[in-house]
């Protein structure tokens, strides 16, 4: 891959896109079949205390990365406007790749959320836009990272940390048991914190289309944050009209059209990268 960053090439997952192609398989296998049939005559785990643990680690890890995004661009330079990709090995330069590449990986903690759904049986909330989400994720920020680790690309995971450290909140608060309800009367306000992320991330990323001398270009990332927005747009719209009650049945084939296209880009990536196809 002539144009990848070359400052990402140590980093875990980054040499290849096929590891991180296996474990997404691995997840949507298991969250789609093995897991459900494991637990088909088992009772749900009891998992408050872990889930719990879990919430609030990853509250601590959004705090973080919001921090860090903000002290290597977002509050020390960049202009939330036509901010291009700094490929120098300036401190704050290496600082943005090191915390666009622990944003990466946090989508595959994050994989978790449906692995416990499927523990305590919780399969209602098991749908094809949560799986279809979480296995594009961490499948679009290995491109952002491998190529333009930097820049506006980057604005729409300050903003999804932000959101996190609210959602992951709640969530934790909930894994404590009924005593901790008292403290959720923001739970109605849950919905429209997340149409307002999608709101303001679209303005922004949409910003690129009215500057004709913005120096800024990847398609790569652009293809990131389509994918972000369609997979988040798409959600909402689904949720709203209730659209995949009339296409549950078609669910499983989803998933592994899901799965087939990650597949589809794993060998087109692979292929590319040793030079066979250009």
């Amino acid at each position: 891959m002539k144009d990848a960053d070359p400052r990402v090439e140590g980093l875990p997952l980054m040499s290849s896109p096929v590891p991180q192609a296996v474990i997404i398989g691995a997840y949507i296998y298991f969250v789609t079949s093995l897991g459900p049939k494991l637990m088909e005559n088992r009772k749900p785990f009891e998992l408050r205390q872990t889930m719990a643990f879990y919430n609030f680690a990853v509250v601590a890890l959004s705090l973080y990365m919001t921090y860090e995004f903000l002290m290597s661009g977002w509050a020390t330079g960049y202009s939330f406007r036509c901010d291009i990709v700094d490929y120098s090995r300036s401190p704050t330069a290496l600082r943005m790749v090191q915390t666009c590449w622990l944003y990466y990986f946090s989508k595959f903690i994050e994989l978790l959320d449906t692995v416990f759904f499927v523990l305590r049986k919780k399969n209602s909330q098991v749908s094809f836009l949560h799986v279809l989400h979480h296995s594009i994720m961490p499948w679009t920020w290995w491109f952002g990272v491998k190529f333009a680790p930097g820049g506006l690309g980057t604005f729409h995971a300050l903003v999804n940390c932000i959101v996190h450290v609210i959602m992951y909140t709640y969530y934790g608060l909930c894994a404590l048991g009924p005593a901790y309800y008292k403290y959720l009367w923001w739970k109605k306000y849950m919905t429209s914190i997340q149409l307002v992320q999608f709101i303001i991330i679209t303005v922004h990323i949409g910003q690129i289309y009215f500057m004709d001398d913005c120096q800024y270009h990847n398609k790569l990332l652009d293809n990131q944050d389509f994918d972000t927005h369609t997979t988040l747009g798409l959600s909402f719209s689904a949720e709203a009209a209730l659209i995949y009650q009339a296409l549950q049945h078609l669910e499983q084939f989803f998933y592994w059209m899901a799965f087939c296209r990650c597949y589809f880009f794993t060998v087109i990536t692979s292929l590319y990268y040793h030079g066979i196809v250009s």
